[in-house]
């Protein structure tokens, strides 16, 4: 028997908030921060702003690559990686949107193992 995607989605926000959220619930958000960290591979510590708005920016593309928007491209000097766009996002609605964030993150989980 396969899981919905709303049954998924709660496993992971579930498993996530137990692991990282402090007694809160996390959301989308805190939710794409948390695989951007993963991704740049760097562990957790202090971020500056702008570095938090690329920790986003890396986890979307990251999350999006195997639909097709994305592809890896190269890790800088600093050691961030970096993507270029493939194709552009279609126009979604927001609820669209989340159920596409949402979709994306729960196969991201997946293949990494932890749901």
């Amino acid at each position: 028997m396969s899981l919905t995607l709303k049954e998924k989605w709660d496993i992971v926000v579930k498993k996530l908030s137990e692991d990282f959220g402090d007694g809160e619930e996390l959301n989308v958000d805190a939710i794409l921060y948390l695989i951007g960290v993963q991704e740049l591979g760097q562990g957790s510590r202090r971020f500056k702003k702008d570095e938090k708005v690329n920790l986003m920016h890396i986890a979307i593309c990251k999350v999006l690559e195997p639909f097709g928007y994305y592809e890896f491209d190269f890790i800088d000097n600093d050691g961030w990686p970096h993507y270029k766009e493939k194709e552009s996002l279609p126009f979604l609605k927001p609820g669209e949107q989340t159920i596409l964030m949402k979709e994306a993150i729960v196969m991201y989980f997946e293949s990494q193992e932890y749901i």
